[in-house]
């Protein structure tokens, strides 16, 4: 017996005790708790900021903290788009200056930039200042004043690419931060939505919906709907496979009462913690009900069967309580390491995803073990109808067929598996690791259409921003910088991933088109010496009417360039930032004079940064966690079974079959091109904690049955033939509990449903068949005794 059994010798006898003898306390105590958490879950909140997927102390989110910090959120802008060649009609320009005005004037928007509502520069002599006079005061009410703004329109450089390119026009919607961040952004993007489809709908004029904020608020609006129906799928499906099972509405309404009780926990957790309801938070509540219902199984089955052996109900609650009780903790312990593992990561977003997940898995195993022998307790005995779910004689035929194959068939159980693994491994080589940002979402939603209509005609709506600290004060307006950053533009210009720039540079040509009069050819950046003379107009104009305010520090020291990216996705994004932070630090910081670099305190920090950037450092952190996640989960369960077994031998048996089942899912991702992204990221380590509970059923089961004396062979029939129907039970569970997530309108959440059903069921097959020729073909090597003192 190893050292912890020998440790905890009688303490799960006491816990049967103790269980049975206070029940009414134990009831009590959990019915406050769930009114507390049912409390808790009142102060629930969704998400609706970008997820925090970089650790707060990593490089890149520093920059973008302190980006935002300096110049505000970059991703705070919705993008309504169409393509017309009558927007410039008398009748459908009204309509679309009358849905700037309306738009511009609902609370939570900050700002309207369309073709209605541009603005010119002109220099104001006597005051010595800048005026910046909108194009239109009013609605207008001829045709010919519509062509002559038009005409306008095309004189000035500075809005082609920004609100128009050809017969495609872009209204912006700069939202207020402080809306954005709370659940007022749902009804403001609707409402901002709603008005903008009245316009269409009057002018038969195709609307195009996109920008960050209008991406977020549909992503965490379909998060919030699919909450609701993965918990009513989840209840569903589980409440089907149990009544098919026991085939008693009394057993099926008890084990979901224990795990609605534990869902009200877990949904409580989130907010216990100050957490949000974000895309993974979310999943954890149906992930509950169909990891949980196992443990009311396992407890049911035990309890049904060993009244029936010895006729006493409190015996065979006590025994169910002892037995099952001790292998349900240790399988559930593996489950709670499979999503605990996300705790290390230093992710955000993991780490809530994680602990919640993890204390909710643990949890539910308490509240079934104290819950399901409790109300057993009270009701009426079971009857022999009630236990011929365990006899079901077409789960036992396949039983006996693997009884017979792990008995006679081992030699070729361990070519098929090797030529599956070796297939496996082959497959794995061809999984891409890319992700994108809508990349979620199939390619029939309208937001993904819509998007790709925006990359089309305006190139993209991902924000992709340089920041630049000259260290000096006014060192911005210094002419050698202005041109540096000229030049850095026209690098970005090699790409045509990136839209044309908002910046100084464009912003000084704006100011100097109208400084010279207005005409088209001055829109270039002004010499040194016409810098000079500008610089007195610039001043004299007011802070809030200064355009170029917010491309600029307090000091003058440091700017920002902004650009907007096509939805690339993370291998091409990672390409473009490397180049090109690589060109931003030879522009700014290589003399080309002397051949070399300028000393470290002469030289201008220039960062790459914006939601793109980090998007797509927080895709490659995950990933590079991936290994080191599923690493640690494999490390800890072994330490789990090396607990109960201490033997490295056994450690190795039932480390192999769970290790198996994700080779071969890594196969069938790369041979059908899933990539590997931050949701499909998840599976491994989840889905090798939860395989190792059929492991640890197995194992113990067997174990059992040796210390009774019972010959190896004997043994593994034994356990085939009784854990068996179990296993099939609760692989089924989880096979079609997972299955659940396909109904997701997210790619990354039906990838996530679907592998890890098809892995926990090839985890089954591994535990069913592969396991218990390990153990016949390592076993009958050792004696019996050696064997009894591993158990």
């Amino acid at each position: 017996m190893s050292f912890l059994n020998k440790l905890f010798a009688g303490f799960w006898k006491k816990v049967a005790a103790l269980i049975l003898n206070h029940r009414l306390k134990f009831l009590g105590f959990i019915g406050l708790v769930t009114v507390f958490m049912g409390y808790q879950i009142s102060r629930l909140e969704l998400s609706y900021e970008l997820p925090k997927i970089l650790p707060q102390n990593d490089e890149s989110f520093k920059i973008y903290e302190d980006f935002k910090k300096q110049f505000g959120e970059d991703g705070n802008v919705m993008v309504i788009a169409i393509e017309s060649d009558k927007i410039y009609d008398l009748t459908v320009f009204g309509d679309w200056y009358d849905l700037t005005q309306k738009i511009k004037r609902i609370e939570g928007i900050k700002n309207v930039l369309s073709v209605a509502s541009l603005a010119e520069i002109q220099k104001n002599e006597a005051a010595k200042k800048f005026e910046f006079k909108p194009l239109l005061t009013s609605k207008p009410k001829t045709q010919g004043e519509v062509d002559s703004l038009k005409s306008k329109i095309s004189s000035l450089p500075f809005y082609e690419g920004l609100v128009y390119q050809g017969n495609a026009h872009i209204m912006a919607v700069t939202f207020d931060q402080t809306k954005l961040n709370s659940k007022d952004r749902i009804s403001l993007s609707k409402l901002v939505e709603s008005e903008a489809e009245s316009f269409g709908a009057k002018n038969n004029i195709k609307m195009h919906f996109s920008g960050m904020p209008f991406i977020r608020t549909n992503f965490m609006s379909k998060v919030r709907e699919e909450l609701s129906l993965f918990m009513g799928l989840a209840f569903l499906v589980t409440t089907i496979i149990l009544y098919l099972f026991f085939k008693s509405l009394r057993v099926v309404f008890y084990s979901i009462a224990v795990i609605i009780i534990a869902v009200i926990w877990a949904v409580g957790l989130i907010a216990l913690f100050d957490y949000k309801i974000s895309i993974l938070t979310g999943m954890i509540p149906p992930l509950i009900i169909v990891i949980g219902i196992p443990n009311s199984i396992f407890l049911i089955n035990k309890y049904q069967e060993e009244y029936l052996r010895i006729g006493n109900k409190r015996e065979a609650l006590f025994i169910s309580i002892e037995k099952i009780g001790k292998t349900t903790f240790i399988a559930n312990v593996t489950t709670f390491i499979g999503f605990f593992v996300f705790y290390f990561t230093g992710s955000p977003l993991l780490l809530e995803f994680g602990l919640v997940a993890a204390i909710a898995v643990i949890s539910t195993w308490a509240i079934s073990l104290i819950l399901i022998p409790t109300i057993f307790s009270y009701v009426a005995d079971p009857k022999p109808k009630h236990v011929r779910h365990l006899e079901n004689k077409n789960i036992s035929n396949i039983l006996k067929k693997i009884d017979f194959f792990v008995h006679n068939r081992r030699t070729v159980t361990y070519w098929i598996v090797a030529i599956i693994v070796g297939a496996s491994v082959y497959g794995a080589t061809k999984i891409k690791a890319i992700g994108f940002v809508v990349d979620d979402l199939p390619e029939k939603d309208p937001i993904y259409a819509d998007l790709k209509f925006v990359e089309k005609n305006f190139k993209g709506i991902v924000p992709f921003e340089v920041m630049i600290d000259t260290k000096e004060d006014n060192g911005v307006f210094n002419p050698v910088i202005l041109n540096q950053i000229k030049v850095l533009q026209r690098e970005f210009s090699k790409y045509p991933e990136f839209t044309k720039p908002l910046s100084i540079v464009e912003g000084l040509r704006f100011v100097y088109q109208g400084y010279r009069g207005g005409e088209s050819k001055y829109f270039v950046l002004p010499p040194a010496m016409e810098l000079q003379k500008m610089a007195e107009y610039v001043k004299g104009t007011g802070k809030g009417e200064n355009m170029l305010s917010a491309f600029l520090d307090e000091k003058k020291q440091k700017t920002r360039v902004s650009f907007q990216s096509a939805d690339v996705g993370t291998v091409r994004m990672r390409e473009m930032f490397t180049a090109l932070q690589a060109k931003a630090d030879t522009i700014f910081n290589f003399d080309k004079e002397t051949n070399q670099w300028k000393p470290k305190d002469q030289q201008v920090d220039v960062k790459l940064t914006g939601n793109g950037v980090v998007f797509t450092k927080g895709n490659d952190y995950l990933l590079g966690n991936l290994g080191e996640s599923t690493l640690l989960a494999i490390i800890l369960v072994s330490m789990v079974m090396a607990s109960q077994f201490l033997n490295f031998r056994t450690v190795l048996i039932s480390t192999i079959p769970s290790i198996i089942p994700l080779v071969i899912t890594a196969g069938i991702m790369g041979y059908f091109g899933i990539p590997l992204k931050p949701s499909t990221t998840l599976i491994f380590s989840i889905a090798f904690g939860i395989a190792s509970d059929g492991t640890i059923y197995f194992l113990t089961k067997y174990k059992e049955e040796i210390l009774k004396g019972k010959s190896i062979s004997q043994a593994i029939s034994e356990t085939i033939k009784y854990t068996g129907i179990s296993m099939f039970y609760t692989a089924i569970i989880l096979f079609f509990g997972f299955g659940i997530f396909v109904a997701s309108g997210f790619k990354g959440t039906v990838f996530l449903g679907l592998l890890v059903s098809i892995t926990l069921l090839i985890g089954m097959i591994s535990n069913l068949i592969l396991l218990p020729c390990f153990l016949m073909t390592l076993d009958k090597k050792q004696s019996l005794k050696q064997i009894k003192n591993l158990g």
